[in-house]
């Protein structure tokens, strides 16, 4: 279960860069996940309640976008975006020569600090 490794960086970061920016407490953190990351946001919740206790973000909330999968297929030349976890082929002409544009982000994209 990566999740809680990945659930720890996020506290790190986050308490890191409120105390380095003269704030005491975390109220939300907003993270943005690409459905092709590998994360699972329910384990996510899970490891981030579980470690958020006797920090200054144990009062805080975790607020999850989940990203679609996008891409570019280089053989129909055409623009595609679905909610499918795993792309194997365009899902317009069944190519195997495709760039991924969107899907395996892991950001954390607002913070709510007191």
């Amino acid at each position: 279960m990566h999740e809680v490794s990945i659930a720890q960086s996020l506290l790190e970061i986050a308490i890191n860069n409120c105390k380095n920016n003269g704030f005491s407490r975390i109220g939300n953190i907003k993270v943005l996940i690409g459905k092709a990351s590998g994360v699972m946001p329910d384990a996510l919740f899970f490891a981030f309640d579980g470690l958020k206790a006797d920090t200054i973000a144990s009062e805080a909330t975790l607020e999850i976008e989940e990203v679609p999968v996008s891409g570019f297929c280089n053989l129909c030349n055409k623009d595609f975006t679905t909610d499918e976890k795993f792309i194997l082929a365009c899902p317009h002409c069944d190519g195997l020569s495709y760039t991924l544009n969107s899907g395996r982000e892991l950001n954390i994209t607002e913070m709510e600090v007191f």
